[in-house]
Order: structure tokens, then sequence, then C-alpha cells
């Protein structure tokens, strides 16, 4: 019970906070953020801010892996990549990032190719869906989702297409050592094993305690 407080906290708290994030590809399923926003939508709302799979904003991606391109407005955050298969999913059930990765900097985070898992049952013309989830320094979590369509004879974005912005790096927490980024080496921030941290992702992957 002490435990559904502190995350009913976390959450009240996590309003408090005003940077968000965008996907600039694939294409998400509708615009969540700044002046521009929908306001029918929040990044606060699980699991993603509030906008439904019905709004045909589907990207064709790649049958093994696509590119994908990140507006990030936290110093650093961690950011979580699930995906779901179908039409209109319900089950993000699928890990990409195993199980997340640290980011640094302000700006175009470009990965140009997300690898997905061995064996997944998917195909030329399946449907799917992405879910990104991103957590900043005050444990709060904030949601966006894109809709694709896998295909067979579509390529990753071209070099000149997915670019980082300067001073924007990520690693894998699981292996911080090995960085990932297209400029400086990014660390893995200490807090991640903090108090909050853990609460925080016990709250995003819906953990019953």
């Amino acid at each position: 019970m002490a435990l559904a407080g502190a995350l009913v906290l976390l959450a009240t708290t996590a309003q408090l906070a005003t940077a968000h994030f965008g996907i600039e590809y694939p294409t998400w399923r509708d615009n969540t953020l700044g002046s521009t926003a929908n306001s029918n939508y929040s990044q606060w709302e699980y699991p993603c801010a509030g906008v439904p799979g019905t709004l045909g904003n589907r990207t064709d991606w790649p049958l093994t892996g696509g590119s994908l391109a990140l507006d990030l407005h936290h110093d650093w955050t961690y950011i979580f990549i699930n995906l779901g298969l179908g039409e209109n999913v319900a089950n993000f059930n699928y890990s990409l990032t195993d199980p997340f990765w640290n980011s640094t900097g302000n700006g175009t985070l470009c990965i140009p190719k997300v690898t997905l898992p061995a064996n997944l049952p998917i195909s030329d013309g399946s449907l799917g869906s992405l879910q990104i989830i991103t957590l900043g320094e005050k444990g709060q979590s904030l949601y966006n989702c894109a809709d694709i369509t896998f295909r067979a004879n579509v390529a990753n974005l071209t070099e000149e297409e997915c670019k980082t912005s300067p001073g924007v790096t990520y690693a894998p927490v699981v292996a911080a050592a090995t960085t990932k980024s297209a400029g400086a080496t990014a660390g893995v921030n200490t807090g991640v094993l903090s108090a909050v941290g853990l609460l925080t992702l016990l709250f995003v992957f819906g953990m019953s305690v």
C-alpha cells in the first residue's frame, strides 16, 4: 500500500514538469508537443498520450527493423521503446531497448536502425505500433506512439536523413560502456537505481506488488 501511494505521488508530481518530447520518424499518431499540439491529448496519459490508433497516420517501416528519430527536450532522459503487433494495439509486449537507454542532450536523436527481437511473428504487410516512453530526472513518465506497417522493400533513413543533433548521445543502460551516438561518449546517470527511479520503473511496467 505504501508503494502504491508513492506511485500516485510520483504521478502527481510529474504534472509539474514542462519538458516533453516528440517523434520525428516514423510519423507519430498525432502531435502532442508544443503550441501546435492537439489539446485533446496529453503525454502523461498511458499508453499513447490518449491518441487513438485509428487516425490513419501509419508509416511503412522495414521488416528487419527501421529508423527512429526523437525530438528530446530534457537535459537527460531514459528511453523505453516497446512494440505491439496488430491493427489496434493494446499490448506493447516486445521491448526494443532491452530494457532502456540513457540519453543526454536536447535536440534530435536519430537511430539508423532499431533492432527487432529474433523470431518476431511478422511478414510483409504486418501491422504494429511503436510505444516510446521517456523518464525524466523527477521520475515523470511521458508517452507517444507511432503506427507502422512492416514492409520488405522499405529502406532505413539515409545518413543525410538520420542526423543526431550535436551533443545528443545515448547508451544502453545494461551496456553503458558501449556508446552509440553521433558525437561524444554518453554516460549513465548515477541516479538510475535511485528510489525514485525504481518506483517509476514499477509504474511504467505496471508490476504488481
